[in-house]
């Protein structure tokens, strides 16, 4: 519609520069023919109004006039603008453009047409996916992890689409989500977060109203793409705490509480006719093989995670590098997201914590609450049971579990807390923890209590 309307309108721009230039070219061809002057003034007269220099430049001009508007009719037509010109080549590249707003997304609908799809992979033991990955980071890529590291990262995964890393600078964050990208063989996204993002526009992108054109950011065309995978996708937001993550990331955050199949994302509030096949009146649903791994420092530049995020999120601190040891990979077939979520249902469903454990869960619940007023809801619950399945099928043990999830997700919550009562209390804290597991036992509880204490003095 918009190219008609557009080849209408230099038609009729076309008629009227012909017809301006034939009116003024016939009557200089008709005043030349009936008169015999030789020049200028002998055409049009030698009278008082050709004495001024300016009128006598004046009628020059118009009579360079006809001249000037041939040649710009002539250019119109050669560049394909015109309607009576062919311009094939151009008239079909802007019918192409013709109310496509969303160039990147629809060249990869374009591609996923003649993409031949992968077959499925089968499911592999959480152990052997474990001692892989750890082999092969250090084998290929000269990164070295802990087996500790290496099962809460993939117990993380497996309880959560939203990761979050700290811990000091230089200690391999970034590094080991994208280590893990290429064990997968579907390389990971890192984007960069900016110390402006404020909304969800300067994640996504948004619609230019000047140029009605969507501007697509990263994030939203790694988010399409995996639409069309079979595979693992990892973006990875580094420093994701430079800005205000419960501002830019909040539709994200909103979206993790409700089911996968009804976590539409809207990118626009209106239609198109040629958006891509995937939308959904503006909305696309993103996709359950997304991981979103933010990396965060603790420094005067950052902002502090709310309690909203951590809630949602599993988080991994990485403190220390691992030494270099020497490892062999050999190799092995890809992990689709089909097949690891259908070896960590499997897990979680089967392994059941044991009742021990569960009344040491209570207990310490009831003594946070009563002394501190903090508890935990059923999220939390919920994210500590499958967290724990997982780490145990991961080579590790039920009680490393407990103690690595209860100072990510319950005791972390003390710092809130007046640091001087939290000093005064941690010898009772460190008593409870003898009472129930024993002397000597839980020892990221007791290093993290350690902490606070030194941190209030």
């Amino acid at each position: 519609m918009e190219e008609k309307k557009d080849r209408v309108v230099w038609f009729w721009r076309f008629v009227i520069f012909a017809s301006v230039a034939g009116v003024c070219s016939v009557m200089i061809i008709l005043g030349s023919s009936f008169s015999n002057g030789k020049n200028l003034a002998d055409i049009f007269g030698t009278g008082t109004l050709l004495r001024s220099e300016t009128v006598f430049l004046t009628v020059i001009f118009a009579l360079l006039l006809p001249i000037i508007m041939i040649g710009l009719t002539l250019h119109m037509l050669k560049e394909g603008r015109g309607y009576l010109w062919n311009g094939k080549k151009r008239r079909r590249k802007n019918k192409q453009k013709d109310g496509l707003r969303f160039h990147a997304l629809c060249a990869i609908d374009d591609a996923a047409e003649h993409q031949l799809p992968k077959a499925e992979t089968g499911a592999f033991p959480l152990l052997k996916v474990c001692s892989d990955f750890r082999a092969f980071a250090a084998s290929k890529l000269h990164l070295y992890y802990e087996e500790e590291d290496i099962r809460k990262f993939v117990s993380g995964m497996a309880v959560s689409r939203l990761m979050i890393m700290q811990g000091l600078s230089g200690t391999g964050k970034t590094s080991l989500a994208t280590a893990f990208g290429d064990f997968l063989g579907n390389p990971s996204t890192v984007i960069s977060v900016q110390p402006m993002w404020k909304e969800r526009a300067d994640v996504i992108g948004y619609f230019n109203e000047f140029t009605k054109q969507f501007t697509e950011s990263l994030l939203l065309k790694k988010l399409y793409e995996a639409c069309y995978s079979k595979d693992i996708n990892i973006i990875v937001l580094d420093e994701m705490n430079i800005a205000r993550v419960e501002y830019y990331f909040a539709d994200f955050l909103s979206l993790m509480e409700l089911n996968p199949d009804s976590r539409y994302l809207e990118i626009t509030s209106d239609r198109w006719e040629k958006d891509p096949v995937l939308f959904e009146n503006g909305r696309l649903r993103i996709p359950e093989n997304v991981w979103f791994i933010g990396t965060a420092n603790n420094d005067d530049s950052t902002f502090a995670i709310s309690d909203k995020v951590y809630d949602r999120a599993m988080v991994m601190n990485l403190d220390k590098k691992a030494k270099p040891f020497s490892a062999k990979f050999e190799g092995s077939e890809r992990i689709s997201f089909a097949s690891f979520r259908m070896i960590t249902d499997w897990v979680k469903k089967t392994f059941i914590m044991t009742s021990r454990n569960r009344r040491k869960m209570l207990e310490i619940d009831r003594y946070l609450m009563d002394n501190y007023h903090i508890t935990y809801g059923n999220r939390i619950r919920k994210q500590m049971e499958e967290y724990v399945a997982v780490y145990v099928a991961c080579g590790g043990t039920e009680e490393d579990a407990l103690d690595d999830f209860l100072v990510k997700k319950v005791l972390r919550r003390l710092e809130g807390q007046n640091p001087i009562v939290v000093s005064k209390a941690r010898k009772d804290l460190l008593q409870k923890l003898d009472e129930l597991f024993g002397i000597d036992s839980m020892p990221l509880c007791r290093s993290y209590l350690h902490f606070l204490g030194q941190s209030a003095s």
